[in-house]
């Protein structure tokens, strides 16, 4: 078979999915393509989606700013991306369209890779930093994964607070108090935008309070090292570097569409490089 795959988007010319998912058909024995499929906001969307379906594409990724805009076109959605309220993954089956989302998934997949622990530890604190779409995603994946203490702070507490009704008995704080708080957590997320090029010196809160050992992760990945991720290792905390959401989040819809788990691992590094130039 030759698997005929996509990522639709706007913008999306420097997108890094066609360099991953064709390693991954290498990786695979797989024949096939990925490509972009640009869809600037002035088109008509409705009219570029029935272009789309005429493509006859065996899968294709969505992402900004049509992860919302992409549902009322979809034949079928799972579960978790009808929680989180976004798709960035549609497999096409039969003739219909069946969203999916793969970023939360993804990510925690990634922060098992890193760190084995996670897999059976599951009574610790999270803070949770951001309310946006990203922050949601992850925040389902944990608590799918059984993971029960999550702290959500952000700027906007009341956008904090629509997210955390996504289970009852989340807590919400701002900034300020997460920082003051800081040594009661085990895991530090940071979902937001804050720290990437070219804002690279701005760090969302003081990591002044930090304990040795924390976890942090920042899902920026450009740069790879954030000045969050710096100064968190400075402080004796363990990162963990955004770019292997990309991945992982990207092995789980291959799996959708093909069926087959490609190996991510061996890209992880090269990943890295490709991102530092």
């Amino acid at each position: 078979m030759q698997y005929k795959f996509a990522l639709i988007g706007y913008p999306i010319t420097h997108s890094l999915s066609p360099w991953i998912h064709e390693h991954f058909l290498q990786a695979t024995n797989l024949e096939g393509s990925y490509t972009i499929y640009e869809i600037s906001p002035e088109k008509d969307f409705a009219n570029e989606m029935e272009k789309l379906k005429k493509e006859a594409f065996h899968g294709f990724n969505v992402t900004v700013p049509y992860k919302e805009k992409m549902i009322p076109y979809l034949d079928e959605i799972d579960s978790q991306a009808k929680k989180i309220g976004a798709v960035n993954t549609v497999l096409q089956k039969d003739g219909r369209w069946i969203g999916y989302n793969t970023d939360g998934i993804g990510y925690v997949r990634a922060l098992f890779h890193k760190f084995q622990e996670l897999r059976e530890t599951k009574n610790i604190k999270i803070l949770l930093l951001g309310a946006g779409g990203a922050a949601k995603g992850i925040l389902h994946a944990l608590l799918y994964e059984g993971f029960q203490q999550i702290t959500i702070a952000n700027r906007s507490l009341e956008r904090a607070e629509i997210l955390a009704k996504a289970k009852e008995g989340i807590e919400v704080i701002s900034l300020d108090e997460a920082a003051r708080r800081l040594d009661r957590f085990s895991l530090i997320i940071q979902t937001t935008s804050v720290g990437m090029k070219p804002k690279e010196e701005d760090v969302i809160i003081s990591l002044e309070n930090i304990k040795e050992n924390t976890i942090v992760s920042d899902i920026v990945y450009q740069p790879i090292e954030t000045r969050f991720l710096q100064e968190a290792k400075e402080r004796g905390a363990r990162i963990h570097y955004g770019h292997s959401m990309l991945l992982y989040q990207a092995q789980y819809a291959f799996e959708i569409w093909t069926e087959k788990e490609p190996d991510a691992q061996s890209l992880d590094e090269k990943l890295k490089q490709t991102l530092e130039g």
